[in-house]
C-alpha cells in the first residue's frame, strides 16, 4: 500500500465505523452528530503536531507544505462521534434531561470552568519543553477529571468509556501496523517520544486514545445537561399486587 494514501484510508476507516454506529444506534444519532461537528475543527490543530509528533504523507502533500490536511478533519469528525457515543451505544443506555434541582446543585457552579479546563490546560502545557502530544494527553485527562468533579454521575461513563475507546483505537492502530508495515516507524517521530512501545505501537498514541475517550465520553451530556441511564426493565413499571 503506498504510504501516500495510508492516512486517508485510516481516517476513512474511522468514518466508516462512525457511519455503522450512526445507522445501528438511532438513539445515539443526535449525540454523535453534534459531538462530531464540535470535534471536527480540532483537526485544524494539526500544524501543532507536524512534524514534532508525526509527519504523515497526505493528499496533495498538504501536511508537508502547510501543516494542515483533509484527513485530520475526517479523523477528528469521526472519533468525536465515536468517542461521545460508544459507551451509551454499547451499554444500551439512553439520555434524559437533568431536573432543575439537579442543575442547581452547588457543584454545578463549576460547570463552565470544567468544560473550559482541557482548553486552558492545553494552552499552558503546550508551553512546556516537551512534545505537544503530552500536552494533549495531559489536557484531555485534566478535562475528564474536571468533568467528573463537576458531574460525579459521569464517573462510570468516563472510566468505562475511556477503556472502550482505547480498545477501539488500539484495534485500528494494530490494523494500521499490519496493513502498512513500516508506516509507524517512518511517520511517527519516535526519536522525540519516550521510546516505549506496546506491540510496536507508541505508548503515547495509546495514551491519547485513552485520554480522548475519557474526556469525550461524557462531553455531550455535560454540555447539554443530560445524563445517561439504563433502560427501564419491562417488569419494573408493572404494579405489584398486594400480598406479594
Amino acid at each position: 500500500m503506498p504510504f501516500n494514501y495510508v492516512w486517508l484510508i485510516w481516517s476513512c476507516a474511522f468514518l466508516a465505523l462512525w457511519a455503522i454506529t450512526f445507522l445501528a444506534f438511532p438513539r445515539q444519532r443526535r449525540q454523535m452528530w453534534w459531538a462530531s461537528v464540535g470535534t471536527a475543527p480540532f483537526g485544524l490543530t494539526e500544524p501543532l503536531f507536524v512534524p514534532e509528533y508525526w509527519n504523515p504523507p497526505s493528499l496533495f502533500e498538504l501536511a508537508q507544505t502547510t501543516g494542515f490536511d483533509i484527513e485530520s478533519l475526517v479523523f477528528t469528525f469521526a472519533i468525536g462521534g465515536i468517542g461521545a457515543a460508544a459507551y451509551n451505544a454499547l451499554m444500551h443506555r439512553r439520555l434524559v434531561r437533568m431536573t432543575a434541582r439537579e442543575r442547581h446543585h452547588l457543584r454545578h457552579r463549576w460547570h463552565r470552568g470544567a468544560l473550559a479546563t482541557p482548553f486552558v490546560a492545553f494552552a499552558l502545557l503546550f508551553l512546556l519543553p516537551w512534545n505537544p502530544i503530552y500536552a494533549a494527553i495531559g489536557a484531555l485527562t485534566l478535562g475528564a477529571v474536571a468533568a467528573v468533579l463537576c458531574r460525579p454521575d459521569l464517573a462510570r461513563n468516563t472510566v468505562v468509556g475511556g477503556l472502550l475507546f482505547l480498545a477501539i483505537y488500539s484495534l485500528f492502530l494494530l490494523g494500521l501496523k499490519w496493513s502498512a508495515p513500516g508506516y509507524v516507524e517512518q511517520v511517527w517521530n519516535l526519536a522525540a517520544l519516550s521510546g516505549l512501545v506496546i506491540y510496536g505501537l507508541p505508548v503515547e498514541e495509546l495514551l491519547f486514545g485513552l485520554s480522548f475517550g475519557m474526556a469525550w465520553t461524557g462531553v455531550y451530556e455535560h454540555i447539554t445537561w443530560q445524563r445517561s441511564v439504563a433502560p427501564a426493565s419491562r417488569g419494573s413499571a408493572m404494579p405489584r399486587r398486594k400480598g406479594t
